[in-house]
């Protein structure tokens, strides 16, 4: 049986960001991904936004990693060449939403965001002149990065310090044995022609985003008692045809379950509004690993867009509704249902479960992208004890 330092199960811009981390550290990191290539799932279908870190409580550690994250992230975009922007947004209200909007500049401020900028009718109208508020919150900081350049940079840094990415490699079972070590077996390839492999290795994490929770119910020992149930909700978006008259990201007040429905700008030049919430609700965790992508329907149903067109309208009254058509989606794993709170990241280490060398992140959703180098320090620091 082969031996390796490390295996992190799955390849989306969590994973790489954590094997990328533990590689430059020394560590020789074999990733099992279940699809044929990284960052099917959840890593590619977002809108690649940077956050700044304003809406998160204070001491979260999506309130913690974001802002750490952020600053991490476009110092690693500009050395690599990875394709970002830093844009900007504006947070947009009318009169009603002024407490919504100075309670976000709060939490901005208590999560140690200084560069919030309080914005009148007259000042919002000489940035964005089509839109139609009283009010908005600049957020210079925010900004976009191009998921794909980010995943193909991370991967190239592994491969770079000796790593590997075993794409079409599903985690069948992994167990530790007295001495520490893991044992892990893992079906690669197509799911009718698969054969089984086995690997040991020193450390094992668990960053398989929407199948975290299937993952972890293939391992082992007591770390299972922690496993929370996962809750996928969907994100639709809508493609608007032509070029939007704004420069910046736009973003109303926060809704249950997101941020509302706002515009993004990618780096190709093209918007998109979105995402909405379409709660799919609960997964049952002994599905098998790798299996969630392929059930979910991705489709946007183009009966979503004339709510799309009135949320819209509210700030941008001027939006055609003939310009928006059916664009991508995503599907976020939730950890808190619909009726509750949002739920912090959940990252569980040895000393929450007992088993030395595990690692398991469950609930990465937004801001995960923007946090992942952070959280990949994290990881590094807790299988460093």
């Amino acid at each position: 049986m082969d031996h390796v330092d490390g295996l992190v199960v799955g390849a989306g811009v969590i994973g790489l960001a954590i094997a990328r981390q533990m590689a430059l550290a020394g560590q020789e990191v074999v990733v099992l991904e279940s699809a044929d290539r990284h960052g099917t799932g959840t890593s590619s279908r977002n809108s690649g936004v940077i956050h700044a870190g304003l809406y998160y409580p204070s001491g979260s550690l999506k309130a913690q990693w974001c802002v750490e994250g952020r600053q991490l992230l476009y110092e690693y975009a500009h050395s690599h060449q990875v394709v970002h922007a830093n844009l900007g947004k504006l947070i947009v209200g009318q009169s009603q939403d002024e407490e919504a909007l100075r309670a976000i500049e709060q939490k901005a401020r208590a999560n140690g965001v200084e560069d919030l900028r309080w914005l009148n009718r007259q000042q919002v109208a000489e940035l964005e002149p089509a839109l139609a508020v009283t009010q908005a919150l600049h957020s210079p900081s925010t900004g976009i990065v191009d998921v794909h350049s980010l995943m193909n940079a991370l991967e190239g840094d592994l491969t770079d310090a000796g790593g590997m990415v075993a794409v079409l490699s599903r985690l069948v079972a992994a167990e530790q044995g007295p001495s520490g070590l893991w044992t892990v077996r893992a079906e690669v390839g197509e799911p009718r022609q698969a054969s089984e492999m086995s690997l040991s290795a020193n450390w094992l994490v668990n960053a398989a985003g929407l199948d975290a929770d299937a993952v972890a119910w293939r391992i082992q020992g007591p770390a299972q008692r922690l496993i929370p149930q996962t809750y996928f909700a969907k994100g639709n978006y809508a493609s608007l045809s032509g070029r939007a008259p704004f420069s910046r990201l736009i973003y109303p007040v926060p809704v249950p379950g997101g941020l509302g429905t706002h515009l993004t700008l990618d780096t190709g030049g093209g918007a998109q509004f979105g995402p909405d919430v379409e709660w799919l609700g609960a997964v049952d965790p002994r599905r098998d690993p790798g299996s969630s992508h392929a059930s979910i329907d991705y489709r946007v149903d183009e009966s979503r867009l004339d709510r799309f067109a009135q949320d819209v309208q509210r700030w941008w009254p001027g939006l055609d509704r003939s310009r928006l058509q059916p664009g991508y989606s995503g599907v976020r794993p939730k950890i808190a249902p619909l009726e509750a709170p949002a739920a912090d990241f959940l990252v569980l280490g040895p000393r929450d479960h007992g088993q030395e060398g595990l690692v398991e992140l469950f609930g990465i959703e937004s801001p995960g992208l923007t946090a992942c180098l952070a959280i990949a320090r994290a990881v590094e620091h807790h299988l460093r004890g």
